[in-house]
């Protein structure tokens, strides 16, 4: 099958230069990511490139969300279509979008590895894609590239903006979609737009997926971890807390429950890390919303939510740039972050204002009580350019979203 890519390709160098290296080479290559975060556009960048370099390249491109693919259903169907439309004189590079819709498709991938002519490309929407026994089908032969909505920077770049607190309150606000660049940036349209993503997400990678029964619950669990953003829960406090709200869901299906969220790259759950026993607690953990303007569509933009929002966006950031994140704690205290990236750490708490004198003896006390060497840093939202606190960096939201 014949197909045009869009013309209005806009390229996100961070993901093209994570997958370069691996292009050619006999190992698959699978983006995953929430529904809308621009997977599919980073195929057709990948298809582009191809076909800058060589304009006769053969390029075989499967969408899962096209109707004329609906006949491939199965492991074995993937397998006869790709090998019947190979190339049969050079390199085929293949590109499968929403893989996940197909049944056993690990079993064909790892089938199409056999073939030395064959490059392999792939999107999925869901997290456990590559868990426990796909990932050992695979044999290590795979690298995986989570997506995520745009960095500030490149939501700057997609809307021709430039920046500005005016720019950033539009992203704390809208989130990083990248279709938002064909929207007028208003409240109505953009959030009725949001809401719609929202509930394809929720129905089709939640629902019919984990054929979920109680929807009702699920979406008032949704708004629970949408009003409580940075909070630390266990799936027993939020059981508990829905019950005084009459709504009765035992701990066990509520951890259930989230873990679809996750799956479904709706929010992260991040774990808490006892810095001075080295080990993670097994109770309690956070939640962030992958996409901002998701969270808001729900419950509002609202002005008493700033610190929520902004430690949502720090924390989207650090996971942008490749950390993994979890939140640190010293006896009673809590470090907001702790990112852990090629053997390096970098510790950061996050607080709206530090003019107080009890905020900043908090904020920058809570660092002073780490023992090791790894930069620290408190963010905020003023605007400083001065030296540091005891060695401790203080930058503003704009510049750390900006690095």
């Amino acid at each position: 099958m014949t197909f045009k890519l869009p013309k209005d390709l806009q390229k996100r160098i961070h993901y093209l230069d994570r997958v370069a290296p691996f292009m050619g080479k006999n190992i698959i290559k699978v983006f995953t990511g929430q529904r809308r975060v621009g997977k599919s556009y980073l195929l057709f960048q990948l298809m582009a490139l191809l076909r800058e370099q060589d304009k006769n390249v053969a390029i075989l491109y499967i969408n899962k969300e096209d109707l004329d693919f609906s006949f491939i259903q199965t492991a074995t169907d993937l397998q006869e279509y790709v090998l019947a439309n190979k190339s049969k004189k050079s390199k085929t590079y293949v590109f499968i979008d929403e893989i996940q819709d197909i049944l056993q498709f690990e079993a064909a991938l790892r089938s199409l590895l056999l073939y030395e002519d064959i490059d392999l490309y792939c999107t999925g929407s869901n997290a456990n894609l590559l868990s426990g026994d796909i990932a050992g089908h695979l044999s290590g032969r795979y690298i995986e590239i989570v997506v995520y909505s745009l960095s500030y920077n490149e939501f700057l770049e997609f809307n021709s903006l430039t920046d500005s607190s005016s720019s950033l309150d539009k992203y704390l606000k809208y989130g990083g979609l990248p279709y938002l660049k064909h929207l007028p940036l208003e409240d109505a349209i953009v959030f009725e737009y949001l809401k719609n993503i929202y509930s394809t997400i929720v129905y089709r990678d939640i629902i019919n997926r984990y054929s979920v029964r109680n929807v009702p619950f699920l979406e008032q669990l949704v708004l629970f971890l949408a009003g409580n953003i940075g909070s630390i829960f266990s799936a027993k406090k939020i059981s508990d807390f829905l019950k005084s709200q009459r709504i009765n869901m035992a701990p066990n299906q509520v951890q259930t429950y989230i873990q679809h969220l996750v799956n479904a790259f709706l929010v992260h759950k991040v774990a808490r890390y006892d810095l001075i026993g080295k080990r993670i607690f097994e109770i309690g953990e956070k939640y962030y919303f992958e996409n901002l303007g998701i969270r808001h569509g729900l419950l509002g933009y609202r002005l008493e939510d700033r610190g929520k929002i902004m430690e949502n966006a720090v924390y989207n950031h650090l996971l942008f740039k490749g950390y993994k994140v979890k939140v640190g704690i010293i006896g009673a205290t809590e470090i907001d972050f702790i990112g852990e990236k090629d053997g390096e750490k970098q510790y950061i708490q996050v607080a709206l204002t530090i003019n107080e004198p009890k905020t900043m003896e908090r904020e920058f006390g809570n660092l002073k009580n780490i023992s090791d060497n790894y930069p620290k840093t408190v963010i905020t939202m003023d605007a400083f350019t001065g030296n540091t606190y005891e060695g401790i960096a203080a930058i503003d939201l704009r510049s750390f979203l900006l690095s």
